[in-house]
């Protein structure tokens, strides 16, 4: 036995992803972490005879910490995705943004660290939450760990110095100055998940594609009716739909444990189905089957397929949680007629295509009058060709019918989550009426836990009522499930808007924009949150690039007169009346709130009332008519509204 000092430990070995496109500024962050003390492995490293792939993939899988440098050139780059992926898998990932660019969309579980403004010198301070981030990585991957602000010290922070120290480095406290959640990403992936995607429609007419994406979809609704398994949403599966990325990304950016597709080919009469689960983090197929049925034999083979995964997920099935889709129908033609109108629907690009969906609706209840889902449906178009395209009697005429239609659904299938939430959205925006509205809307969250569709529609009435925390809840579970669902995330945005949480509403909505960058009503609410704290100008910009026409002009006309230009601002909203008429009413009610004509305010939304205008569901929140709050003429016509208790400037 000696006095030696015992050996020190090695450095960590640290992988750092880029895009070459940014080396000129990776390269000092590079060198700042060897001058630190840490064994960085990039690629200029490799030699010329080195086996790029082989040899970059060694180090990757066995780097302590993974370091991304992300950045407007590296979110294009599926090298660097790839890498990112893998060091989530592992535990090992630490985000960095180079230029402000926020990670996309799968990487954001854990907290970034921004280095756009970092001037390369080691002792600043956001450098040294990246050295105390990469040693905390490399000694508890996996694990969910909350980092303190350190004094900076002269030297910078080396793994070395930061185990002398005793792991007094991690300590458990809230609002530290980085806050490092690993969540989904630092636990294994939940085991009973699955992801359906669209099925193939194999040499079949194009024109027929409706069925093997109808079949995916009714597939994707009796599985979620069974609680223990976790089911993707439609949306985010089918935005694999061309099959150009392979099972174990797919898994990875779902966050599912199992993916479901197959194919369908259909020969006059007959069927051949093959269904396939794979497992996500291998790739292998745990389980394939072909079914060879004539057409009558579509919906047993549902429960079937259905079954079949329950099984082999090891889901121990309560009673009949997966035998039969409710609100289902029993005919053949019937499914056919409503799998066409769920296709049209979806397009939602005229009046055309959705008129073509109701009718198609109609002809799968005349062939079934009690098929459940077929009268959801048609309660949803009819309360969007109201909304969009009907005036005066037509109008009320149609939101009846929608009504009517619901209540139907409710009728035939009282356990379809669809047709509560139908009847809710018919009530709330065709009725204009927030009192009846709530118990159906209350009802399809209760039995549609599963549905991202469904969890969305409630949360977004929650907001409208002032019932936030249900709402948190049930946006928070849909982008759980759908989580490459922009309108998902705009939901999101919409809710702490609407909350007065203007710091929390904007990370959701960037985050949509990233998803689609063309989504409407994105950039209107990032504007009015620019508005609300003063920056005309900025406000501005947001307005200018929003996609709905309507929104822009309303969100226009506002910022021109705080920016001092009152005839640009009275031109736009002139132009927004020639444009839009009475369809534009609670737009002008805003504008005229915000001009403090508090007046003509006043008239607009009557007028609304009276001609049903479904702007008036954003009533009870919106900041934007702060300015009638006190008035009892608003007080009354959030009353009759259905509002229990009049909106504040709180939100609550």
């Amino acid at each position: 036995m000696t006095d030696d000092p015992a050996p020190a430990p090695p450095p960590a070995t640290v992988f750092v992803s880029y895009s070459r496109d940014d080396l000129p500024r990776a390269r000092p962050v590079i060198d700042a972490l060897v001058a630190e003390g840490f064994d960085v492995w990039w690629d200029g490293l490799l030699a010329g005879g080195d086996a790029f792939a082989h040899t970059t993939e060694a180090a990757l899988e066995t780097a302590d910490a993974v370091v991304v440098l992300w950045s407007a050139r590296s979110v294009q780059s599926h090298w660097v995705r790839d890498e990112a992926t893998r060091g989530r898998d592992r535990g090992r990932m630490v985000p960095v943004s180079l230029d402000g660019t926020v990670p996309p969309l799968g990487f954001r579980q854990i907290q970034y660290i921004d280095l756009s403004r970092w001037k390369a010198r080691r002792e600043a301070q956001e450098f040294s939450d990246l050295c105390r981030a990469i040693t905390a990585t490399a000694d508890a991957p996996r694990s969910q760990l909350s980092f303190a602000a350190m004094p900076a010290a002269a030297s910078g922070l080396s793994r070395r110095r930061a185990l002398a120290m005793g792991g007094g480095l991690v300590a458990i406290i809230g609002g530290g100055a980085l806050a490092w959640r690993s969540g989904l990403l630092g636990t294994p992936t939940r085991a009973n998940s699955v992801a359906v995607l669209p099925f193939r429609n194999i040499g079949g007419k194009p024109d027929e594609a409706y069925f093997s994406d109808g079949l995916a979809e009714e597939l994707r609704a009796t599985l979620s009716r069974n609680q223990l398994l976790e089911v993707a949403a439609q949306t985010s599966s089918s935005s694999f739909r061309e099959g150009q990325t392979d099972s174990r990304t797919i898994a990875a950016r779902l966050d599912v444990a199992y993916i479901l597709d197959g194919s369908v080919r259909r020969s006059g009469e007959r069927l051949r189905i093959t269904a396939r689960l794979i497992e996500g983090k291998t790739g292998f197929e745990s389980w394939t089957e072909t079914f060879d049925r004539v057409a009558e034999d579509v919906f047993a083979l549902q429960d079937e397929i259905a079954t079949a995964v329950a099984d082999a997920l090891a889901v121990s099935v309560a009673g009949d949680a997966t035998k039969g889709r409710i609100g289902g129908t029993k005919s053949k033609d019937a499914l056919d007629a409503y799998l066409q109108g769920q296709a049209l629907y979806k397009l939602g690009r005229d009046e055309a295509s959705d008129r073509g969906a109701l009718a198609r609706f109609d002809a799968a209840l005349k062939l079934d009058p009690r098929y459940g889902a077929a009268h959801a449906a048609r309660a949803r178009a009819l309360t969007v060709i109201a909304n969009n395209y009907a005036k005066g009697d037509a109008l009320a005429a149609l939101y009846d019918q929608a009504v009517a239609a619901a209540k139907a659904a409710v009728a035939s299938s009282p356990d379809l989550a669809e047709a509560h939430s139908a009847l809710g959205f018919a009530l709330f925006n065709g009725r204009l009426d927030a009192a009846a509205a709530t118990a159906p809307y209350a009802k399809s969250f209760e039995l549609g836990f599963g549905n991202a569709d469904i969890l969305s529609a409630f949360a977004n009435f929650a907001g409208r009522t002032g019932n936030f925390p249900d709402a948190r809840k049930a946006i928070a579970r849909a982008q759980r499930l759908d989580p490459l669902n922009a309108v998902v995330f705009r939901n999101a945005g919409v809710i702490e808007y609407s909350a007065r949480d203007y710091a929390a509403c904007q990370a959701p909505l960037r985050s949509a924009l990233t998803i689609n960058p063309d989504l409407a009503g994105v950039h209107l609410v990032l504007g009015d949150v620019h508005l609300l704290a003063g920056r005309a100008a900025e406000a501005k910009a947001e307005y200018l690039q929003e996609r709905n026409s309507l929104s822009r002009q309303r969100g226009l006309a506002i910022a021109d007169l705080r920016l001092g230009d009152r005839s640009a601002a009275e031109a736009g909203l002139a132009a927004m009346i020639a444009e839009y008429g009475d369809n534009s009413l609670y737009q002008q009610a805003q504008v005229q709130a915000q001009w403090g004509q508090i007046e003509a305010a006043l008239a607009a939304l009557e007028k609304a009332l009276s001609a049903g205008d479904s702007g008036l569901v954003q009533s009870r929140n919106d900041p934007l008519l702060d300015p009638l709050r006190r008035e009892p003429g608003f007080t009354a016509i959030l009353r009759q509204l259905g509002f229990e208790t009049p909106g504040s400037p709180a939100g609550n």
